[in-house]
């Protein structure tokens, strides 16, 4: 019984709590709010000021103006990156691609021919521009042994090198074609 009457006092608290925040918003009724003055809604100058500072709330959930320069859209690592990793490895099969935490994570996959061998990689954007050190790859290789037992093998030490150099490649030729289209 003492559940039902957590879970009722929780939906009560929301309730109160979404009627707060919705009685905290300015209305654009006329007569009900003092006319702007000068410059800008409500007569503040150009910017408008807010409780979340200059720029409100896209200082918290990003900005447009920066996002377009550094190639990001709703995604919160660099846009060019992001593509230029899911064409590079666009022959593996992806499993996992999180934009906003800037992880590609493909499965295995065998190369045609190969049934014995069998490669695994994991792609890192990690940050917002396009920097040679923005992305970081993690490439895995399998054997088989006998039928069906799998063992880790060595790569090349520059193979995930190449692979990076790839990425950052197409990148920055994919920032090109913006900045000539603009």
């Amino acid at each position: 019984m003492s559940s039902k009457i957590r879970s009722a006092a929780s939906v009560l608290a929301a309730a109160i709590l979404a009627g707060t925040l919705a009685g905290c918003e300015y209305g654009d009724v006329v007569g009900e709010y003092p006319e702007p003055r000068g410059e800008g809604r409500y007569g503040y100058g150009s910017e408008e000021k807010t409780v979340f500072g200059e720029g409100g709330l896209s200082n918290l959930f990003g900005d447009d103006k920066k996002d377009a320069e550094q190639g990001g859209g709703g995604i919160r690592v660099n846009a060019f990156l992001w593509r230029a990793s899911l064409d590079t490895i666009s022959f593996m099969p992806v499993s996992s691609a999180d934009a906003f935490g800037g992880v590609i994570i493909t499965d295995w996959h065998s190369p045609d021919g190969i049934a014995n061998e069998r490669f695994k990689m994991n792609v890192y954007i990690l940050g917002r521009s396009l920097r040679a050190d923005g992305v970081r790859v993690a490439v895995f290789r399998q054997v088989q042994d006998t039928p069906g037992a799998w063992r880790d093998a060595k790569l090349p030490e520059q193979t995930a090198t190449r692979i990076e150099d790839s990425i950052l490649t197409k990148a920055r030729q994919l920032r090109s074609k913006v900045l000539e289209q603009q």
